[in-house]
Formats: C-alpha cells, sequence, structure tokens
C-alpha cells in the first residue's frame, strides 16, 4: 500500500516535469467493477507533448522507484497513451480525446483528486 502511494506521488511528478495539464487521480479502490485500483488522468497539448509526457513518466517511475509499467499502448498515433502500472493505469490524452471518453465522469464514484498545473 505504501509502495502504491509512493508510485502515484512518482507518476504525477513525472507528469509534471513535463508540463502535463489537469492531472486528476482518481481512487476507484471501493469499486468492485474497476480494473484498477487508480487511474491517473492527464492531457498534453499536442502528440509530441503527449508522447513526452508518456516516456518521461516510464523513465522517471523506473529511475525512482525500479518499477517498470507491465505494457503500455496508444504510442502509434500518441492520441490517448495509457501505461499499465498493474493497479494502477496511467492516461495521458490530447484534450479532444479526454472530453470526448470522459473517463472522470464514467467513474464519477471514484474519489477524485486533481493536482495544480506546473508552470
Amino acid at each position: 500500500m505504501e509502495d502504491q502511494k509512493i508510485l502515484l506521488q512518482k507518476i504525477v511528478e513525472g507528469i509534471q516535469e513535463k508540463k502535463g495539464k489537469k492531472i486528476i487521480t482518481a481512487d476507484l479502490s471501493a469499486i468492485d467493477s474497476a480494473s484498477a485500483e487508480y487511474f491517473i488522468i492527464c492531457e498534453g497539448g499536442s502528440t509530441m507533448q503527449v508522447s513526452a509526457i508518456a516516456d518521461n513518466i516510464r523513465e522517471y517511475t523506473q529511475q525512482e522507484t525500479g518499477i517498470k509499467p507491465f505494457g503500455y499502448d496508444g504510442y502509434q498515433n500518441s492520441q490517448w497513451i495509457v501505461l499499465d502500472y498493474g493497479n494502477i493505469y496511467v492516461h495521458v490524452f490530447l484534450p479532444e480525446y479526454r472530453e470526448y471518453y470522459k473517463l472522470e465522469q464514467l467513474w464519477s464514484d471514484a474519489k477524485l483528486t486533481a493536482f495544480p498545473d506546473v508552470e
């Protein structure tokens, strides 16, 4: 549990390093049907930034914690990249795709925590 909190923190720091915006963590642990305990959702302003954020999350968290994602997908078009850390899924979106899929509303039963944008 403590390791998971550290991993969540390091993922958020990895996003902030690359100026990812509108970072939200969704605590899904109380939802039986959820496929993970946490979602971390953020966005980048371009496909290049979305890729850079996802790359930095992978590099930074491995460097800081030694943990690598089990898998990832979405680099083909970099509109929505998902990183699978087991009980934590990280979603990096372009703003229009985040708006279209509305993960925050889909999991509205979850406890949502927002992080301030870093300039």
